[in-house]
């Protein structure tokens, strides 16, 4: 059996281990693998569960959202997010009452698709960026210090 070894903040974990269930409200870290299932902990309550192999999982890392050019990681989306909103939460609800939540979006990311990106799928992002602000994430991408260096060196 492989067991992960996380950090215990939340502000060191990146993106990639935070996963989507589908059918499972919120969002859950990796707390360790079994045969066919992993050990989940849901990041608002830190209750743990069984996730089964039948079961749909996904990793924030590997989720990308259409543009009308590439598409954009979903770290790089959270964190334009966040500096749009200076690091507080969305009230989604009202947007979706106002029916603003894609006027809200487009502030932020102006060329996302928008004939392949539905007003779920933005519900959908401003509430997993609402869980990981409460639950003390702030920095959504990991830094490359790798890519840095080698700038350095070719600008010299």
């Amino acid at each position: 059996m492989k067991i992960y070894k996380l950090k215990t903040t939340y502000n060191n974990i990146m993106l990639r281990e935070i996963l989507a269930i589908t059918g499972k409200p919120g969002l859950f870290r990796i707390v360790s693998q079994g045969n066919r299932m992993l050990i989940v902990e849901e990041l608002k309550t830190k209750k743990r569960f069984p996730a089964h192999s039948r079961d749909k999982v996904v990793s924030l890392g590997d989720i990308a959202m259409y543009t009308d050019g590439d598409d954009k990681p979903l770290g790089e989306i959270l964190d334009l997010v966040y500096a749009h909103n200076d690091g507080k939460p969305i009230d989604v609800k009202g947007l979706v009452a106002a029916g603003k939540i894609r006027e809200e979006f487009e502030a932020i990311l102006p060329d996302f698709d928008k004939d392949r990106v539905y007003d779920n799928d933005i519900k959908k992002l401003f509430t997993w960026y609402n869980i990981l602000l409460e639950t003390g994430m702030t920095k959504f991408t990991e830094d490359q210090p790798e890519e840095k260096e080698e700038e350095k060196s070719a600008e010299e």
